[in-house]
C-alpha cells in the first residue's frame, strides 16, 4: 500500500489459513531515517469493525467528518409513496389525458381530489388541508388551491362528463359486450338539493333525504359511467335511459346488458325484444318461481342429480329460464326464516302479555303495534292473527311456511340469449357478475372513498362529486387488481369461467393459504387495499438543509432525501407499473 512519508496509515494483509481467511489491520506511520525509509506499527486494528477501519482510514487521507446533526438537518418529512403509487397508476391509465386532452388548471385540481379521495377522502375543504400534509399538493401542483378553486374545477368536470365516459367506454366496452348495471343510493345532509327525495334506503337510513345513483360496469366490474337520480326514483325507470346512452353516445350496437330482477322491467323487455341485436339477463321474481313449481313446469326432483337446469315456458315465449338451486343457499334462508319467525314470536309475545294485563286495549292500538313487528322481520305472511279490542292471539301459519320452504334455494335466470351465442352455465355467471356492481358500490359508499354523506345543496355539485367518486373507484379498481398478490385477493381468476356456477363460490388453495397463514410465500405480511396504503405511506420524503457556513438555517441551501423503499414496497410500486388500460 502506497503512503506518504511523515504519515500515518492503515496496512491491511490478507492470509488464508485452513480454508479460513484472516485479515489484520495495522497502524503504521511510515518516516525517515538517515535517508532510509522505515516504518513504525502504532497499532492493532484487527479488533475494530469494519466501517470503523474505513473511517479510520478516510481521515487519515484527510476526509473531515462531522456529526450528522452538524452536517445537515431536516426541516420537514412528508409521506410520499401512497401519493406516489397512485400517482403512478393515474400516469399508467392516462388519466390526465382521459379527462381532458390539454394541460390547464382544472385538470390538474381534478386529479389531485381524485388521488385524495383514494388516499383520504374527505370534504372539499378539508382537502385543501389534508393534501399538504403529504407530498400530493407538491406533486400535483396544487399548493396554492382554495375551496373555491376545488368547487370550480368540479363544475369543469361535470360539464366533460358525457366526453370521459365516452372514452371510458371506448376502452373496456366493445361490440358484443356483457354490460352491467345496477342502482344505488345514499343518504344527504341538508334540505335544499332538488335531488334529494324521500326513497328506499339502500343505506338503512328511514326517513332520510337521498339521492340515486346508477353505475354502468364492464364484465370485470370496471366503472364505466355513473347517472345520478332523484331520491325516490324508481330503479325500472332508470333502466332504458342507460340502454339508450349505451347506443347513442357510446356507438354500442351490439351488446348484453345485464340487470337483477327488480331493474329490467316487462316493459323494458318488450321494448329491447324488438332489436335483434339486444340481448339480456335477468331473474324470475319468487311469485314468477312459485307459479312455475306450481305449474309443474319446474320438477324439484329433478334437483337430486343436478343443481342446473334449462327450460321452457309458454309465459315466456322466445326466451331460456335457467332453474338452479344451491343447497347451501337453501339451508341459509331456512336458518334465517326460522330466526325471524322466532324474533317475532318473541315481540308478539311481549304485546300479548301488555294487552292482557289491560296496559294495551283497543283493537286498533294493538293492530299497530303488531303491524310494527311483523312488518319489521318482513314474515306478516307467515303469521295468522286474530286481534279484537281486548285479545291478541296469533300462530304460525305453517301451510305458507312450507310453500316458501320448498323454494328454498330455487331461483332462475331469464334470458334473451341464443345457446349458441351463450350456454347455461355462462348466463348464471353472468346474472351473478353483478356482484362486482355491488362490490363497486360498497367501496364507493363506505371505508374506500365515501360517496357519503352528501353535503353538496346544488344539483350539480351533487352530479359532479358523485362522478368524482366514480373515477377515484376507477383508479382504485387498477390499483387492486394490481395488487392482487400481494393483498388477501385470490389471484385465480380464471378458474371463475370454469368452476360450477351454481354451488357456493371457494377460494384457491392459494388463496386459502394466505387468510389462514396472514402471509406470502416469502414471509412477507398479507394486505388489505388500506393497509397497503399505510405501509407506502412510511415512504418519506425528508426535505433537509446545510446550516454550516449559512447566516442562518432559512438561508441554508435545500436538497430532498426520499426513504429507499423496503421488499414490499418496491414490489408494489413494480406492480403498478405494469398497469394496463
Amino acid at each position: 500500500m502506497a503512503s506518504r512519508i511523515g504519515s500515518s496509515h492503515v496496512v491491511t494483509t490478507i492470509r488464508k489459513y485452513k480454508d479460513q481467511i484472516y485479515r489484520t489491520h495495522l497502524l503504521r506511520r511510515s518516516y525517515r531515517e538517515d535517508g532510509k525509509v522505515k516504518n513504525e506499527t502504532l497499532g492493532n486494528l484487527s479488533h475494530l469493525p469494519d466501517s470503523v477501519i474505513d473511517l479510520i482510514r478516510r481521515s487519515l487521507q484527510g476526509e473531515n467528518f462531522v456529526p450528522v446533526g452538524q452536517a445537515f438537518e431536516i426541516g420537514s418529512s412528508r409521506p410520499h409513496g401512497h401519493v406516489q403509487a397512485v400517482a403512478l397508476a393515474m400516469q399508467r391509465l392516462g388519466f390526465a389525458a382521459l379527462l381532458a386532452a390539454k394541460p390547464c388548471r382544472e385538470r390538474d385540481l381534478v386529479q389531485a381530489m381524485v388521488a385524495q379521495r383514494v388516499i383520504d377522502p374527505a370534504t372539499k375543504l378539508a382537502t385543501t388541508r389534508l393534501w399538504s400534509l403529504s407530498t400530493l399538493a407538491q406533486d400535483f401542483g396544487v399548493l396554492d388551491a382554495s375551496e373555491d378553486d376545488l368547487y370550480g374545477a368540479m363544475d369543469w368536470l361535470l360539464a366533460g362528463q358525457d366526453r370521459i365516459q365516452k372514452k371510458l367506454a371506448s376502452r373496456h366496452l366493445q361490440e358484443d359486450a356483457l354490460v352491467l348495471y345496477d342502482l344505488s343510493s345514499s343518504y344527504f345532509e341538508g334540505k335544499h338539493c332538488p335531488l334529494a327525495k324521500r326513497g328506499y334506503s339502500r343505506d338503512g337510513k328511514r326517513g332520510t333525504l337521498q339521492v340515486n345513483y346508477g353505475l354502468l360496469t364492464d364484465d370485470r366490474g370496471c366503472p364505466v359511467a355513473i347517472s345520478v337520480h332523484e331520491g325516490n326514483t324508481a330503479d325500472s325507470t332508470t333502466f332504458m335511459p342507460e340502454v339508450t346512452r349505451l347506443r347513442e353516445q357510446f356507438g354500442l350496437k351490439r351488446m348484453v346488458m345485464v340487470g337483477d330482477r327488480g331493474m329490467i322491467s316487462q316493459k323494458a323487455i318488450d321494448e329491447m325484444s324488438q332489436d335483434a341485436d339486444m340481448a339480456w339477463i335477468t331473474a324470475l321474481r319468487s311469485s314468477s318461481i312459485r307459479t312455475l313449481v306450481e305449474q309443474g313446469q319446474v320438477q324439484m326432483g329433478l334437483f337430486d342429480e343436478h343443481n342446473l337446469l334449462e327450460i321452457r315456458s309458454p309465459d315466456f315465449p322466445g326466451e331460456r329460464l335457467v332453474a338452479c338451486r344451491n343447497p347451501e343457499l337453501a339451508k341459509l334462508r331456512a336458518h334465517t326464516r326460522n330466526d325471524l319467525l322466532a324474533a317475532t314470536e318473541n315481540e308478539l309475545e311481549k304485546i300479548k302479555d301488555r294487552v292482557e294485563a289491560g296496559k294495551l286495549l283497543g283493537q286498533d292500538k294493538i293492530g299497530v303495534a303488531v303491524g310494527k313487528v311483523v312488518n319489521r322481520f318482513k314474515v306478516a305472511k307467515h303469521f295468522d292473527l286474530t286481534i279484537t279490542d281486548a285479545t291478541l292471539v296469533f300462530a304460525r301459519n305453517q301451510a305458507n311456511i312450507a310453500g316458501e320452504a320448498a323454494l328454498d334455494g330455487l331461483y332462475i335466470i331469464r334470458t334473451s340469449i341464443k345457446e349458441e351465442r351463450m350456454d347455461a352455465p355462462a348466463c348464471v355467471r353472468a346474472y351473478k357478475s353483478l356482484a362486482q356492481v355491488e362490490r363497486a358500490f360498497r367501496s364507493i359508499k363506505t371505508m374506500d372513498l365515501k360517496v357519503r354523506p352528501i353535503h353538496h345543496r346544488l344539483e350539480n355539485r351533487v352530479r359532479a362529486h358523485i362522478f368524482l367518486c366514480m373515477l377515484a373507484y376507477y383508479v382504485q379498481w387498477h390499483m387492486k387488481e394490481a395488487w392482487r398478490e400481494l393483498m388477501f385477493a385470490d389471484e385465480d381468476q380464471q378458474s371463475k369461467l370454469t368452476r360450477d356456477p351454481v354451488a357456493p363460490a371457494e377460494r384457491s388453495d392459494a388463496a386459502i393459504k394466505k387468510v389462514q397463514q396472514r402471509t406470502l410465500i416469502d414471509g412477507s405480511t398479507v394486505h388489505s387495499f388500506q393497509t397497503l396504503m399505510a405501509e407506502l405511506q412510511t415512504i418519506v420524503r425528508n426535505t433537509c438543509r446545510t446550516p454550516n457556513g449559512a447566516r442562518s438555517a432559512v438561508d441554508a441551501p435545500t436538497f430532498e432525501i426520499t426513504t429507499t423503499p423496503n421488499s414490499t414496497q418496491k414490489r408494489a410500486l413494480e406492480l403498478i407499473s405494469q398497469i394496463e388500460m
